[in-house]
C-alpha cells in the first residue's frame, strides 16, 4: 500500500501523508459527532488536580464512532508497512481537535512548535517528568483542508533526526528541564489534506496545531499509535528513532543496496 519513495520519505521528512484512506462513511459519521459534541455538550475533561483545563469532545475520546477511524480502516494496516506486521496496538483513545478561527482582524502568527511527552506542570503532567508512550501520530482530517494557516497539523521537517542528533551528544536526560532548543534543519510546514487523508508522523517531530486564520472550524482527530514494544523501549526511542520501525530500515538497507550496485 505503501511505496517505497513514500517509506523513504518517511525516513528523511518525518511524516508522510496517504490520500484516501479513511472511508467517507465513517468520516461523515465521526464528523456529526464531533458537531454535537460541540454544540449540545460542550467542555469537559477539566483536571485540576494535573492543571489539565477543559476541551471539547472528552466525551468521544474513547467513543467507537472516533476510534473506528483508525481501528476499522486500513489505517493500523498501513502503520504496519512502517512498523512491522502485528506489532500495531488497536488504537484505545483519539481526541477530536476542532481549532476554532482567530478573531476577525487578527493575523495568523508564526507557529509554535513542540516534541510531546514533557511535563510543563500544565499540561497534565508535572514539571521534570517526560516519557514517550507512543510510536507515530496519526492524523485524519474530518472535512478538507486546502489551505495553509487554517489550523493545520504543521511539522518540522527533518527534526525528528535533529532531536535524535542532540540526545546521543547530550543524553535524553535534559528533558527533565524542558524541550532543549535545538536548531532545526527547515521552517515549519502546514499540512494540507483532504478529509479522510492519513497523516503519519515520527513521534521525535517538532510539531503544532498551526494558527487558523480561515472562517472554518479546523476538524481533524489524532491517535498516537503504539508499537507493541513501546513501554518496553520507552527512553531507548529517543537515541534510537528507528528501533520500532523495521519497515524503514529495510526500506534504507534497500536504498542503500541501490547505491552501491550503481
Amino acid at each position: 500500500m505503501l511505496t517505497l519513495a513514500q517509506k523513504r520519505q518517511f525516513f528523511e521528512e518525518g511524516y508522510v501523508k496517504i490520500p484516501g484512506v479513511v472511508p467517507k462513511v465513517l468520516i461523515n459519521e465521526a464528523l456529526r459527532a464531533v458537531n454535537h459534541s460541540i454544540g449540545e455538550v460542550g467542555l469537559g475533561g477539566e483536571d485540576m488536580e494535573n492543571n489539565r483545563s477543559a476541551f471539547f469532545c472528552a466525551e468521544l475520546l474513547r467513543a467507537p464512532v472516533i476510534l473506528d477511524l483508525f481501528n476499522k480502516s486500513p489505517v493500523i494496516e498501513i502503520a504496519e508497512e512502517l512498523m512491522g506486521a502485528g506489532n500495531v496496538l488497536p488504537v484505545v483513545q483519539a481526541k477530536p481537535y476542532p481549532r476554532f478561527p482567530l478573531p476577525l482582524g487578527e493575523d495568523a502568527p508564526e507557529p509554535r512548535g513542540h516534541i510531546d511527552g514533557i511535563g510543563s506542570g500544565t499540561n497534565g503532567m508535572p514539571k521534570g517528568y517526560y516519557n514517550r508512550g507512543f510510536t507515530a501520530f496519526a492524523v485524519v482530517y474530518l472535512e478538507d483542508l486546502l489551505e495553509t494557516n487554517a489550523g493545520n497539523f504543521t511539522v518540522w521537517p527533518k527534526s525528528h533526526r535533529a532531536f535524535e542528533t542532540y540526545f546521543k551528544a547530550n543524553g535524553h536526560e535534559v528533558l527533565v528541564n524542558g524541550r532543549p532548543d535545538v536548531p532545526l534543519p527547515e521552517g515549519p510546514v502546514m499540512v494540507t489534506a483532504e478529509a479522510g487523508d492519513l497523516i503519519l508522523a515520527h513521534y521525535l517531530m517538532f510539531h503544532t496545531g498551526g494558527p487558523n486564520a480561515s472562517p472554518n472550524v479546523r476538524q481533524a482527530v489524532i491517535s498516537r499509535l503504539r508499537h507493541k514494544e513501546v513501554e518496553g523501549n520507552e527512553k531507548a526511542g529517543y537515541t534510537d528513532i528507528w528501533r520500532e520501525w523495521p519497515g524503514i530500515r529495510e526500506a534504507m538497507d534497500s536504498q542503500a543496496e541501490e547505491a552501491l550496485a550503481t
